[in-house]
């Protein structure tokens, strides 16, 4: 069995780099570093890798409201039914990216509606589905215990309601 040796660093041959090469890897670096410097001062998170992940890249102030979009489905004795996360399989994140999606098109609402009715057909049945938003105040990075909901969006299921 033969045994296993390292290359004679005398007897290698060394492999250098055309002129044109390193022209080619210098402008090919250029323009990856001007498309970083591009998308960091003007970039925004669609632009990523070459734009910052403001989620990460920015501070939120700490005197701001932080607002929170949640889905709701409402019964005919007026209770309201989660839509948000498991019950219908979309992830908040995923829905927040699709509201002005279904400001323009509040039927698509009727979906989340049939998805909790296919997952629960014992629960009681839903009349409307509306988007919510709750702003909660907050001070020096602290809640205040104010807040307060908008109702942006409102679709009556078909055959439900007025």
């Amino acid at each position: 069995m033969p045994l296993l040796t390292a290359p004679d660093p005398l007897t290698t041959e060394e492999l250098r780099l055309t002129p044109a090469g390193r022209r080619w890897r210098l402008l090919a670096s250029a323009v990856v570093l001007a498309l970083l410097l591009a998308g960091t001062v003007w970039g925004d998170d669609d632009e990523f890798p070459f734009g910052p992940f403001r989620m990460y890249s920015t501070r939120a102030d700490p005197n701001a409201a932080v607002t929170s979009t949640r889905t709701v489905g409402l019964t005919e004795a007026g209770e309201e039914v989660r839509l948000s996360g498991g019950e219908v399989g979309l992830r908040r994140a995923e829905f927040e990216g699709q509201v002005p999606r279904i400001r323009e098109r509040p039927e698509l609402l009727g979906l989340l509606a049939d998805a909790f009715a296919d997952a629960n057909p014992s629960a009681p049945d839903l009349v409307s589905v509306q988007v919510v938003q709750r702003r909660f105040e907050l001070v020096e990075g602290r809640r205040t215990g104010d807040w307060t909901d908008q109702v942006l969006v409102t679709y009556v299921l078909p055959g439900k309601g007025s």
